[in-house]
């Protein structure tokens, strides 16, 4: 059986500027149906959220070689689907992990993290929620099943009351759609968040599929930016690499003007990064 608590980036990808981590998922998939999701294109019925087998027996089995590693909950499904509200699975990893010697990092889009507020304020961790647009009705097109932009910004607001280092993926940036985010990194420095990781929209077809059937217009905009005057790069489709470097710049540029580290996300640029890509400088113990 492969294992619950694996390497990330095994594959070494040129573009990912992560420092050494782990990797847990305690779920298979995820039900926010977000329309630009990658991970679909690899996980075969990505929406059908379902648990790992034997999740809390063997994650008990492996966290006990743990030695100080970060890791990651989680990269290819959402720690907090909304099934977790009920059956506490996350919940009840994160109690496992902290008899362990570990540092957390939590990657999610749900505001059901607050929940576990008691259990984070007695861990060295990190939580980084994804946070798209501060426009509700955009992000209830997008990212349909997950909470609204405003409920995950309440929740921001939680965690950093309670000292919780907080950072945001505003990610992922779509031209033509949300690639002005001045009025949410504005929103985001007022409420202690110490750093933003950003990447532009990478193309996948079955991703494309679903974005071009629910923003038609945008879709019918950007479609040159990414399969005419773009390039791809593995299996994904980039918007041309001026393109991509001016909007990444700008949004550094505001970031930065507000006093919070910067990081993009496989763009290729890792001489933007003013801190660890994904928040890892965040950590309150970090070794």
């Amino acid at each position: 059986m492969v294992p619950l608590i694996s390497q990330f980036d095994p594959w070494n990808s040129r573009n990912c500027t992560c420092f050494s981590k782990l990797s847990f998922n305690p779920y298979t998939g995820c039900d926010h149906n977000c329309v630009y999701c990658y991970a679909s294109s690899y996980i075969p019925q990505f929406s059908n959220c379902r648990p790992n087998k034997d999740l809390f027996h063997r994650l008990e089995k492996e966290a006990l070689k743990l030695t100080g590693e970060v890791i990651s909950i989680a990269n290819s499904s959402d720690p907090y689907p909304c099934l977790e509200a009920k059956n506490k699975l996350t919940r009840n990893c994160l109690k496992i992990l902290s008899q362990n010697d570990c540092l957390i990092q939590i990657v999610t889009k749900s505001t059901i993290v607050t929940r576990d507020i008691d259990l984070l304020t007695k861990l060295p961790c990190t939580v980084s929620l994804t946070i798209t647009s501060d426009d509700d009705t955009l992000t209830s097109l997008i990212e349909p099943n997950a909470p609204l932009a405003s409920e995950r910004l309440k929740a921001i607001e939680k965690l950093v009351a309670q000292n919780i280092p907080v950072s945001v993926r505003v990610d992922p940036i779509i031209p033509l759609l949300n690639d002005k985010p001045d009025s949410l990194i504005a929103k985001l420095s007022d409420l202690g968040v110490k750093h933003i990781t950003t990447s532009i929209y990478k193309v996948k077809l079955d991703n494309w599929k679903r974005f071009s059937e629910k923003l038609p217009y945008i879709s019918k905009r950007i479609k040159p930016l990414y399969f005419e005057r773009g390039e791809k790069i593995g299996t994904y489709f980039f918007i041309q690499k001026d393109l991509r470097l001016k909007i990444l710049k700008n949004i550094k540029h505001i970031v930065q003007k507000k006093g919070m580290s910067f990081g993009v996300c496989r763009e290729g640029f890792h001489y933007l990064n003013t801190a660890s890509c994904d928040g890892q400088s965040l950590f309150p113990s970090k070794r």
